[in-house]
């Protein structure tokens, strides 16, 4: 039987041997660090996920600045990385998880996934991982309401609950409510699992956060709708939890804090996805083991398909890609969303996502194909891409913040009628004032957020960081927008 990859020696093969009591233990050929002791039921590792993405001067070093703290936090970050206790690896390989060239770490930041070898280009999809589906928590997306694999027994209260919820709106609810059932049944597999799930001092859901921990975030109306959040997920406990309930439905979630980690959970590590049971193909809401350890990046080196000949998900690499060893294997969370999107759901930012946004208020706008052609952007704008071949060597400037300030800069678009440079450096300085503007509307500099992340984030929650980290990177996507329209003046001339 082929085992799941583990540090340096994870190449060879692990076998099951009989013990003279009658037990049954790992053998790993080859590892050398590894030792893999009698099989235990017993997980005792509380390890925290925490963010996706690792928290990472005039206008050009500010433009920079949250780039260079996270490449720095990145760097300290892989010299902290230890691979995840054999356990881990254990519970899920005697369920029929498999994984081929990756490992899991854990780091001060959470799990992640890593490539345990380097992989040539590839022509097509590589598969790196297989889970069953009879390890999952899924519920379908629309009624009626079907569970694979059904953990609701006959005449459970929780199907009550399920069934009173919004078809539309409240898949969350749903497959919180599964999760807290699945960590309650015993023999469940999510009992084990659910030991490697952040509590709610690791978690970065914002579900979790205080009133002082939303203020940090410096954006009003992100900070509402968190509240709103808050509060739906405060008066549906309050409405199927009452004090009166049944013991098998209270003990699910004695307390709001309960539910509100469990509908974290369920925002943060769900997927939505087509699956087949027999001839029957549907969306499905699911909670996935071990593919929920996977980072976000704007760039994935990952995705998932669903295999309906033995109902297994299969995690792929993507094609046309070389894969280094050590590199991170991450998945795209939301495609096409902006940074409050991404915080919203999942409790982090990055410094430079392609989709970012920011609202212009004045009548100012920039000529689009004059802005594309002064960073060599090439596409249809919902696939703007950095055109390498136009140029000698790649721009270092431009990155995924660039391709955000082309999408969201307001533009004008006329093939009959030529820009006007004087025009076009009028515009582009009403939008750098307003972009000031808007700087100097928070109670705070870039800098003075950057010290406070360095010097106050020692012993703060994970949802104090990424508030701070939020606030860094919007600030710094103004700086870039306003040092893109400075190189946009300087290029229209020539």
């Amino acid at each position: 039987m082929q085992g799941l990859r583990l540090g340096s020696g994870a190449c060879s093969p692990a076998l099951f041997r009989c013990r003279g009591d009658g037990g049954h233990e790992f053998v790993r050929v080859g590892c050398k660090k590894v030792v893999f002791g009698p099989l235990r039921r017993d997980v005792a590792v509380q390890a925290s996920r925490g963010c996706r993405d690792k928290v990472g001067r005039g206008v050009v070093a500010a433009a920079s600045a949250s780039s260079t703290l996270e490449q720095a936090a990145v760097e300290e970050t892989a010299d902290e990385l230890e691979l995840v206790e054999p356990d881990f690896y254990r519970m899920g390989y005697i369920r029929h998880v498999r994984a081929y060239g990756i490992e899991f770490k854990e780091g001060p930041d959470g799990i992640g996934v890593y490539s345990a070898k380097n992989l040539p280009f590839l022509q097509k999809p590589r598969v790196i991982m297989e889970i069953p589906l009879e390890i999952m928590v899924t519920v379908t997306a629309k009624k009626p309401w079907m569970f694979f694999p059904d953990i609701v027994p006959m005449g459970h209260p929780l199907f009550e609950v399920i069934n009173d919820t919004n078809p539309e709106t409240d898949w969350d609810i749903r497959l919180a409510s599964l999760l807290l059932l699945a960590l309650d049944t015993k023999d469940n597999f999510w009992q084990l699992y659910g030991d490697y799930l952040p509590g709610v001092d690791d978690s970065t859901s914002l579900l979790l956060a205080s009133e002082d921990e939303l203020l940090e975030l410096q954006d009003a109306d992100l900070a509402q709708r968190l509240r709103e959040m808050q509060q739906r997920a405060e008066s549906t406990w309050q409405k199927y939890w009452p004090a009166d309930a049944v013991l098998k439905l209270r003990r699910l979630a004695r307390e709001p804090g309960r539910f509100r980690w469990a509908l974290g959970m369920a925002l943060s590590r769900g997927f939505t996805m087509s699956m087949n049971i027999g001839a029957i193909s549907q969306e499905a809401n699911m909670l996935i083991p071990y593919a929920d350890m996977f980072n976000h990046s704007v760039e994935p080196t990952c995705s998932c398909r669903f295999r309906k000949k033995d109902r297994m998900l299969e995690v792929v690499i993507n094609s046309g890609q070389e894969i280094k060893e050590g590199q991170e294997m991450t998945f795209n969370y939301l495609e096409q969303s902006p940074n409050e999107k991404i915080m919203e759901r999942y409790g982090f930012s990055t410094s430079a996502n392609p989709w970012d946004t920011l609202k212009f208020s004045g009548n100012s706008k920039i000529h689009l194909d004059s802005f594309l052609s002064s960073f060599q952007i090439a596409g249809m704008q919902d696939e703007y891409y950095y055109n390498e071949t136009d140029s000698e060597k790649k721009d270092p400037f431009v990155d995924g913040a660039v391709l955000a300030a082309a999408r969201t800069l307001p533009t004008w678009v006329d093939k009959d009628l030529p820009y006007i440079p004087g025009t076009e450096m009028r515009s582009a300085c009403d939008l750098q004032h307003e972009c000031q503007q808007m700087l100097d509307g928070f109670p705070t500099t870039l800098e003075e957020d950057i010290r406070i992340l360095e010097k106050e984030g020692e012993g703060r929650s994970p949802r104090w960081k990424a508030a701070i980290k939020y606030r860094i990177d919007r600030k710094s996507f103004m700086m870039k927008l306003i040092k893109c329209l400075d190189i946009y003046m300087d290029r229209i001339l020539y």
